[in-house]
């Protein structure tokens, strides 16, 4: 992944930050939708999902597209960005009006992106996959006992330029 912070400077600094605390080391790709997007960002630990969930940053205005690859935040409304992100697998031009603000891009391995465990598709109570409200509080117990097929990140660093 390359992040252009010009793009969204606080959602940038706010990954750059996890990604040098370990945050997203171990942590599952929850929601798989073949076609729209792979999110991922609850941690492992409930603990640390706790600690997260209510340090928010304000929103960056969206200088960019959602095209297929780009690195988004998910969030719950205005100003409720935290930690979970998502990849778009294809081009979402109608999620830039809601203020989902792209601040990298998948530069290498889109086609590994592409083939991440969808089977669960979409979370309960809609769809098969995981709660994320029993995630945020369960962790990876919750999600590899009841979901064992999930992919996940096995570690994420900062790379030298």
């Amino acid at each position: 992944v390359e992040v252009q912070r010009e793009w969204a400077p606080r959602g940038a600094d706010r990954f750059y930050n996890l990604v040098r605390a370990g945050y997203y080391d171990d942590v599952a790709f929850f929601r798989v939708i073949e076609g729209f997007m792979v999110q991922f960002g609850i941690h492992g630990d409930p603990r640390v999902n706790a600690a997260w969930r209510v340090a928010r940053i304000l929103d960056d205005p969206v200088t960019q597209s959602n095209r297929r690859g780009m690195l988004t935040y998910a969030m719950a409304g205005p100003d409720t960005r935290t930690t979970q992100l998502f990849i778009n697998y294809r081009d979402n031009k109608g999620l830039d009006g809601q203020g989902f603000a792209p601040f990298g891009v998948v530069v290498e391995g889109l086609s590994v992106v592409d083939a991440l465990y969808s089977g669960y598709g979409e979370g309960a109570p809609r769809g098969m996959g995981p709660d994320q409200g029993r995630a945020q509080a369960e962790g990876n117990a919750y999600l590899r006992g009841s979901f064992p097929t999930l992919d996940s990140v096995k570690s994420a660093r900062v790379a030298k330029p």
